[in-house]
């Protein structure tokens, strides 16, 4: 009985330094939002509380913070939802059709999801000068959608082999067609994985920044963590006040959406990951 005691403490306590560790940086970049003085920690400045920092980015028309967040928000989603698409399509052609070397097909679709976005950019750049998409939307969400599908094509192929074969086989006696198969039965069943997918897209997207700082020249196109970290030059020093209050405030979306449908993303990706 004692040993079990001190095992129920030793995981609490690890418990609790896992969440805190986890969670200092975005307390103190909580606290730092809301201090008068960024350099609060010295001993020779008192915090001070405000909420300028908050008026300040919402406020200044010339930080087009908000202009930055809906970017962020309409390219991420945009960018998720082809993802999902196209990777629940191909998905399904690889766990339910009888291709030739598809596990082949799908390593090599890792394979090239490992090069670095650093090699790619130049050749990118290019591309988008020659389409005139530079500073559009386009400019983004293409590079997005074949950044991240790799990712989403990986888990819902993992989904969708967990799914029993003969749910399709009863639809076809039932006189569905291949297609009908995949909309009538195998994308509802597979909601939970495939919303899963679509977050994590979306969250891949939203948080990007190379290929956003290189395509885009404004804030017409320009993402949010880019937007972020030019506020630098837009002020002519650090404002680290702002750059807190305007990260705090682009976290919550994000935050919103796990909190509101943490059990569906679980349920999602652990089905993913064993068979039953």
């Amino acid at each position: 009985m004692k040993e079990e005691k001190i095992q129920s403490i030793l995981i609490l306590l690890g418990s609790f330094f896992m969440v805190g560790f986890c969670l200092l940086p975005f307390i103190y970049m909580l606290v730092t939002s809301f201090s008068s003085s960024p350099d609060y920690l010295s001993s020779k400045v008192s915090f001070g509380f405000t909420f300028n920092n908050y008026r300040s980015v919402l406020g200044t028309d010339s930080l087009h913070f908000m202009q930055y967040l809906r970017n962020s928000l309409l390219i991420s989603a945009i960018s998720a939802f082809f993802c999902v698409f196209i990777a629940s399509l191909g998905a399904y052609s690889i766990t339910r059709l009888n291709l030739p070397h598809k596990m082949g097909f799908l390593f090599f679709i890792l394979a090239i999801s490992m090069f670095p976005q650093v090699c790619l950019i130049s050749y990118l750049f290019k591309l988008m000068t020659s389409l005139g998409w530079i500073n559009t939307y386009f400019a983004l969400i293409l590079p997005y959608i074949a950044w991240i599908l790799p990712l989403c094509l990986w888990i819902l192929a993992s989904y969708f082999a967990q799914i029993p074969a003969e749910l399709d086989k009863a639809a076809l006696i039932d006189g569905c067609t291949p297609w009908q198969v995949l909309y009538k039965i195998i994308l509802p069943v597979s909601r939970p994985g495939i919303f899963s997918t679509a977050l994590l897209a979306f969250i891949f997207a939203f948080n990007e920044f190379l290929f956003s700082l290189i395509l885009t020249s404004d804030h017409n196109a320009r993402t949010i963590p880019v937007g972020i970290a030019l506020f630098q030059g837009l002020h002519g020093e650090i404002p680290w006040g702002n750059i807190m209050a305007a990260s705090i405030i682009a976290v919550i979306p994000i935050l919103l959406i796990i909190i509101m449908f943490q059990k569906n993303i679980i349920q999602g990706l652990t089905r993913g990951a064993v068979k039953g």
